[in-house]
């Protein structure tokens, strides 16, 4: 007589279904680039059929800007963190420098290469590339304000460094597939240099030894990429409520005039 137990299958909530449909989409963004996030190929990695991923994303479009989406809000969460508790806004910005140079954040420049490339056929996605930009404007301007608040920076114009900053480091991001063993030291600290130069530091201030104090120097994409899925799911439900409001604003003040007529 053979006896064998047979395991019971677990049923996992839509958001919990959800979730991991969306971080799945989000590793093989940043590892395979954004063509390979498609319905048939997320079902693969879950071991599930492409009908469920219909589901849940009907149009494939959707879940490659989600993937992106939640990638880009992984990085910007790791790098630039809206509460810092740790260190200063100098340790921070010196940290954040200090990590936008390693071979993980590679990954994450190749994806912003693919992204601004495929959003100019993919109006969904450039939505959600044109948002994240600005969050990664406001989040890094918002350092810039609490370094000047502290006396660690001096500027009149926070947004204009936040941006030169980006800039440089977008440019410099845009040779993440390129042989850079030859780049001259000086363009290397590009980015350093711009941000010392704008907020009125001295040359090495950003990069000098014990400049990150004792902050972790850190950073995984995908990790980070995971750990944001359910702060993205949030900050959806709350754009699709505004929507929402939005839409029923014009009902409700027409009904309060009919009643009053």
């Amino acid at each position: 007589m053979s006896s064998s137990v047979q395991r019971k299958r677990i049923r996992k909530s839509p958001e919990a279904r959800r979730a991991e449909i969306v971080a799945t989409a989000a590793r093989i963004a940043l590892t395979e680039g954004l063509e390979c996030v498609t319905l048939r190929r997320v079902a693969e990695e879950l071991t599930v059929r492409p009908g469920l991923i219909s589901h849940y994303f009907p149009s494939a479009e959707d879940l490659v800007a989600e993937a992106f989406s939640v990638a880009a809000l992984g990085e910007l969460d790791t790098l630039l963190p809206q509460e810092r508790p740790d260190g200063t806004p100098a340790q921070y910005l010196a940290r954040y420098f200090a990590l936008s140079s390693g071979e993980a954040y590679d990954d994450i420049s190749r994806l912003w290469i693919n992204a601004r490339h495929l959003s100019r056929y993919r109006p969904v996605l450039r939505d959600v590339v044109t948002r994240m930009e600005l969050a990664s404007d406001d989040r890094l301007e918002a350092l810039i304000l609490d370094g000047v608040a502290r006396g660690e920076f001096r500027t009149d114009e926070a947004r204009s460094a936040a941006i030169q900053i980006l800039v440089v480091l977008d440019g410099l991001g845009a040779h993440a597939n390129s042989d850079r063993t030859d780049r001259p030291a000086a363009v290397t600290r590009l980015a350093l240099s711009t941000a010392e130069r704008a907020l009125a530091l001295p040359h090495g201030t950003l990069d000098a030894p014990g400049a990150t104090g004792t902050l972790p120097l850190d950073f995984s994409p995908t990790e980070a990429a995971e750990a944001a899925v359910p702060r993205a799911a949030a900050q959806a439900a709350e754009a699709a409520a505004a929507v929402s409001a939005q839409a029923a604003a014009p009902e409700a003040a027409a009904s309060t005039a009919a009643a009053g007529a």
